[in-house]
């Protein structure tokens, strides 16, 4: 029950996000973004499947990003993706996002029946709200979201602890 209405509670912080940035005033500062494509880290804690990652964000247009997450550790290994919004603030350079996806992924698990470690295959919703920062003289790009998971896949268990933080270098506009 407790999972439950955590789930519930996050679809519906996703839906008043969406809802307060079609409410955004229209003087805000232009929406252009200040690069096309970032490779880099992401550090996070453990508890999500996607923790630690090599993380590579690819923008569509000036505002639609997709990004993609290879992550490795925990003998799990693991591959996300995910398709976010990027919404611009006053400062320049820096801008809030949100989106969702999917994860996949491959490793060992204790198993208190067999008394051992078994192969089991992890597969499952994210989603992500967070702030993006690129630095105006230099190809560097940060930042810090939170990406909560929901395991469809072997067992059904939401992870709200994962907080990550990014750092990318840029290239393209």
């Amino acid at each position: 029950m407790k999972r439950l209405l955590l789930a519930a509670l996050f679809v519906f912080a996703i839906g008043a996000l969406t809802k307060l940035s079609a409410q955004e005033s229209t003087n805000a500062t232009a929406s252009t973004t200040d690069y096309k494509t970032a490779i880099g880290i992401r550090l996070s804690n453990n508890a999500p499947i996607i923790s630690n990652a090599i993380t590579i964000k690819h923008f569509l247009n000036d505002k639609t990003a997709i990004e993609g997450l290879i992550s490795f550790g925990h003998d799990i290994t693991s591959f996300g993706a995910l398709a976010e919004i990027h919404k611009p603030f006053t400062t320049p350079g820096l801008r809030w996002f949100y989106g969702a996806g999917g994860y996949l992924g491959f490793g060992k698990e204790y198993d208190v029946n067999k008394d051992r470690d078994v192969n089991t295959t992890f597969f499952g919703a994210q989603g992500v709200v967070g702030l993006d920062y690129k630095f105006a003289n230099i190809p560097i790009n940060i930042s810090l979201d939170w990406k909560p998971e929901l395991n469809l896949v072997t067992d059904i268990n939401f992870e709200p602890a994962a907080i990550g933080f990014s750092a990318r270098f840029t290239f393209g506009k």
